[in-house]
């Protein structure tokens, strides 16, 4: 009976770690995301303003 209990112990400290794992990646990736986003917008807005130059 100790066995099972000492077990179940560890199966629930597993589950929980496992659910912080998963939500860490979550949130790694929707970070990663908005990063990716906002370079994609500043690079987007620089090479809007250098195609509006006519310095040539």
């Amino acid at each position: 009976m100790a066995f099972l209990g000492s077990f179940l112990q560890y199966l629930i400290i597993m589950i929980i770690l496992v659910a912080v794992a998963v939500c860490g990646v979550l949130v790694g990736k929707a970070l990663r995301k908005r990063k990716d986003k906002k370079e994609a917008l500043a690079a987007e807005a620089v090479t809007a303003t250098e195609g509006d130059s006519t310095d040539e």
